[in-house]
């Protein structure tokens, strides 16, 4: 092992999950806080196996689902898991593992945190116990020096557009909401009249869950306003987005994109969506509320102070404690 300080740190990590890229993002956002570079495994049970819960039987590491990444060893000293499907694997590797594999699973595994070495997991979700950190929201990528960055390498995209820049950031279909064209042509042309109002300009994506019938009636609510949109093609500006915003508005429906607003200290302005918001996610808008980080948009620019959301900063400190301990045992 080598030695950073007083903590003994990992020398070779794997970051396992089924491929999802807010996942794999959530890892990252660990593994970057901890100054490691990892190997991204993305891998899922084969056929029945992804089915089966984990306290019953774990899935087989010689046999993956197809477009598998192999999970043969040597394992790694530290493994960061996330996602339903990943849950058995890492157990799994946990398991195989000839030497100390110090296994973390990221979100609310459901089943006893216990079977893990660490859990990092919101607040909003229900897991508690020993080895278990709560964070205020996701852990993100988002920190001062990748914002200062990206500041630099997007202004040209920005450069045309009229001051104060409100950045938007489009969900999608979840199980909860559907974000239907009725609705995101109003959150358009409520954007719109935004812009006209504050003579502001608009800086916009939207995710892979955005339906494209619901993209179009949002581009029509805008009109003709002074708008920037990525639009898939080229390198993501994502980061530069969030740089360059005076303000922020993120739909109501992704922990991961308004806990990645919340970690830049601007304003974020949620925009409510028809549907019924689990108990869960309906915890966790409260809870931000309350705390001062997100208000509910109402087609009016706001003007407040936060400390942005550090989590993945403070979760890899205790992650890295935790393993140092792990290893003197």
């Amino acid at each position: 092992m080598t030695e950073t300080g007083n903590s003994a740190m990992p020398r070779t990590v794997w970051v396992l999950t089924e491929g999802a890229l807010g996942m794999v993002n959530q890892c990252l956002a660990l593994t970057e806080a901890l100054g490691l570079d990892p190997l991204i495994k993305r891998a899922r049970p084969p056929g029945l196996w992804a089915y089966i819960p984990p306290w019953l039987a774990l899935p087989p590491l010689t046999r993956l689902a197809p477009h598998s990444e192999s999970l043969a060893p040597p394992f790694p000293d530290l493994l960061i898991a996330c996602g339903r499907k990943s849950i058995g694997l890492a157990l799994a590797v946990r398991r195989a593992s000839a030497g100390p594999c110090f296994v973390v699973y990221v979100q609310d595994p459901r089943i006893n945190p216990a079977r893990f070495d660490l859990v990092i997991a919101p607040r909003h979700d229900r897991v508690r116990g020993a080895n278990v950190v709560l964070t205020q929201g996701a852990p993100n990528r988002v920190t001062p020096a990748r914002l200062e960055a990206a500041k630099t390498l997007f202004a040209p995209l920005f450069a045309g557009l009229p001051l104060p820049l409100i950045t938007v950031l489009l969900g999608g279909r979840t199980k909860h909401h559907r974000f239907d064209p009725a609705e995101a042509e109003t959150l358009g042309r409520q954007l719109a009249a935004l812009a006209t109002q504050e003579h502001a300009g608009l800086a916009i994506t939207a995710s892979r869950r955005t339906p494209r019938d619901s993209l179009a009636a949002f581009r029509r609510g805008l009109g003709d306003s002074r708008a920037y949109f990525y639009d898939g093609a080229g390198e993501n500006p994502y980061f530069g987005l969030l740089a360059h915003a005076d303000a922020i508005v993120v739909t109501a429906d992704s922990v991961n994109m308004i806990s990645d607003a919340c970690s830049t200290g601007r304003p974020v302005l949620v925009a409510a969506l028809k549907g019924r918001t689990s108990s869960r996610f309906q915890h966790f808008l409260v809870e931000m509320r309350a705390n001062g980080l997100i208000r509910w948009f109402d087609g009016r620019l706001e003007h407040y102070d936060y400390a942005p959301l550090t989590d993945a900063a403070i979760a890899a400190a205790e992650l890295r404690r935790r393993f140092a301990t792990f290893m003197r045992h």
